[in-house]
């Protein structure tokens, strides 16, 4: 299974043997090479492995030919270095620290089984990612269909996209789901934070640099549009990139074309480019901070995605989805009541898709596996007559007797007190039947009001302060009668 296989490239044997025992007693299942070179070229893929640990190796070419072929799989698996890669291991593969590990020695069995857990967790996290991004937006609202529908039109040409909408309304999920949806999924989808990278490091993240073209380059690196090559590159918030960096971005993607920071030669790149911003890039031109040419550029084809304040009927969906993918990546679980999702559908969203994803995932810490009612919801998530105060814990003691006659307590219960005051009932946006909802309610009392009673209409009535006559129609109404009532509710039936 690729969840267990370590792969181990190692040339001094008697190392490779004791990391195979290591391997194997913390249940996983190495597989010892010499060689990296052949990998490439037998048929395997890069997530074979849930790791691969670097050694001694007889040919440095080779190597770092097999770390590029890796690369080109961005769920590929984390390299676990050996010292004979350290330090700057990162550096020297291109790759990001998370994704370069130096492995200290003597070997440590805690240290090698917390971190190839950690990478197998990893996996399972961008394997739900891609999950997510192939099916594109959760909903069926007509706001998010349109945009499935846009994703689905422009998916199968190498058009530029420029996603526009609110923060945390989900434009990197539409960014990969155009890629998951063309003739690029199979090659990386590299993305990019342009509001999150200083101004100065953003050109070198981008286009990548050569030995000695600044203080700290102490080896040539290569930037996301050469390890994007035959993919696609996600330019997010790109409405917050510098001007000088604009007029390069807007070179390459008129040319195709960039050259390293601090080297001569230009180099060509097959990127598909996709942007996204939450500003209005037409008011940036107004005031100066956007270029209307590489604006012009940019928005070929256009998606705006939707707030969910005007996608609030997807909310169930939605949270089912989000728990959905808590549950795949092994980071717990929690159920919310229709009530509860009643509830969050009257608040707003100024966060949108984003912050109802931080508020399941924190429902799911605070009450594990459990099914969360309104009152167990954060404050700012309830209306101003929802507002109930904490559970009280009463305590019942029963007494039982060993024998003998000493007194033991024999149990303890919590129980949770009602509140005096009633909360206002929540209006769903679409709105009720108020005949049915009613009718709903009055039922339901009837019928728990006859269990309570064992089922005597008598004492019915009065847990329901109603007269018995009034109570033996409703039970008509509802078709609620029994055959086998008892004489007194069959005189109270023959009375009404």
């Amino acid at each position: 299974m690729a969840e267990s296989r370590v792969l181990v490239l190692d040339a001094d044997e008697e190392r490779a043997q004791s990391l195979r025992s290591l391997l194997q007693f913390i249940d996983y299942a190495p597989v010892l090479q010499e060689r990296c070179g052949p990998l490439t070229t037998s048929g395997a893929k890069p997530a074979d492995w849930v790791a691969v640990i670097v050694g001694k190796v007889l040919d440095e070419g080779a190597l770092n030919g097999f770390v590029d072929w890796l690369k080109r799989d961005h769920l590929h698996p984390p390299l676990l270095v050996l010292p004979e890669h350290q330090p700057n291991a990162s550096t020297r593969f291109d790759l990001h620290e998370s994704a370069c590990i130096a492995l200290e020695m003597p070997l440590k069995y805690a240290q090698l089984n917390e971190l190839l857990k950690r990478a197998g967790l990893t996996r399972m996290e961008r394997e739900v990612l891609d999950t997510v991004a192939s099916k594109g937006p959760t909903g069926n609202s007509s706001a998010v269909r349109r945009v499935r529908r846009m994703v689905e039109q422009v998916a199968s040409f190498d058009t530029t996209v420029l996603i526009t909408g609110e923060s945390g309304t989900g434009k990197e999920v539409v960014a990969r789901a155009i890629h998951a949806q063309s003739r690029r999924k199979d090659r990386p989808f590299v993305a990019v934070n342009c509001g999150a990278i200083p101004s100065e490091l953003l050109e070198s993240e981008l286009f990548g640099h050569e030995k000695g073209a600044f203080t700290g380059a102490i080896s040539s690196r290569k930037g996301r549009f050469e390890l994007a090559d035959g993919g696609t590159l996600f330019l997010d918030e790109i409405g917050d990139m510098s001007l000088p960096m604009q007029v390069k971005i807007l070179r390459a993607l008129q040319e195709r074309s960039f050259e390293r920071v601090g080297g001569i030669k230009s180099q060509r790149c097959d990127v598909r480019v996709i942007a996204a911003t939450h500003r209005n890039l037409e008011d940036s031109i107004v005031k100066g901070s956007f270029r209307e040419d590489l604006y012009y550029r940019l928005n070929v084809f256009p998606i705006e995605t939707p707030p969910m304040r005007e996608r609030l009927e997807d909310l169930p969906l939605l949270i089912e989805d989000l728990i959905g993918q808590l549950e795949r990546a092994a980071r717990g679980s929690v159920r919310l009541s229709s009530e509860t999702v009643n509830v969050l559908r009257t608040y707003h969203w100024p966060g949108n898709v984003r912050e109802l994803s931080n508020l399941v995932e924190r429902l799911a810490v605070l009450h594990p596996g459990a099914i969360v009612r309104p009152q167990d919801l954060p404050s700012r998530y309830k209306p101003a007559g929802l507002e109930l105060p904490e559970p009280v814990a009463e305590l019942s003691v029963e007494r039982a007797f060993e024998r003998g006659g000493r007194p033991i307590l024999a149990e303890m219960r919590v129980v949770e007190l009602m509140p005096h005051s009633k909360p206002d009932p929540v209006l769903p946006p679409a709105g009720v039947d108020l005949k049915d909802h009613i009718e709903h309610i009055e039922s339901s009392l009837i019928k728990q009001a006859l269990a309570q009673s064992g089922g005597v209409v008598a004492h019915a009535a009065k847990l329901l302060n109603t007269r018995r006559t009034t109570l033996v129609e409703k039970l008509r109404k509802y078709g609620l009668q029994r055959e086998d009532r008892d004489e007194s509710e069959a005189s109270y039936a023959n009375e009404a």
